[in-house]
């Protein structure tokens, strides 16, 4: 009984280790349509259709920015990060974006 007891509170902090060693913050998008973005042709709408609903918005530089990404760090191993930021003109087209990814 008293083994049994041991190999439990083994297993209990083996996963708490596990839940505590990883973080996921953001969410997923279609990286595939990143290659479909033109600057001053794609506008705000055909962003939000290819990607979804932004993970973070903001100004940079007085320019709107839309943020998507997810960054998933691990205390085992790689940290796998994907983010895409998109800057718009006053008229809502694409000013400039930035892709990168650790994949």
């Amino acid at each position: 009984m008293k083994r049994i007891q041991s190999v439990r509170v083994i297993l209990i902090g083996f996963f708490m280790t596990l839940l505590v060693g990883c973080a996921t913050v953001g969410k997923d998008f279609a990286t595939h349509n990143v290659d479909q973005i033109e600057v001053g042709e794609t506008t705000r709408s055909d962003i939000q259709e290819m990607f979804g609903e932004p993970w973070r918005t903001g100004i940079e530089d007085g320019k709107r920015t839309w943020t998507y990404g997810k960054y998933r760090w691990s205390a085992f191993g790689e940290a796998e990060t994907t983010d895409l930021v998109v800057r718009f003109n006053d008229d809502g087209t694409v000013s400039s974006y930035v892709y990168n990814t650790t994949e």
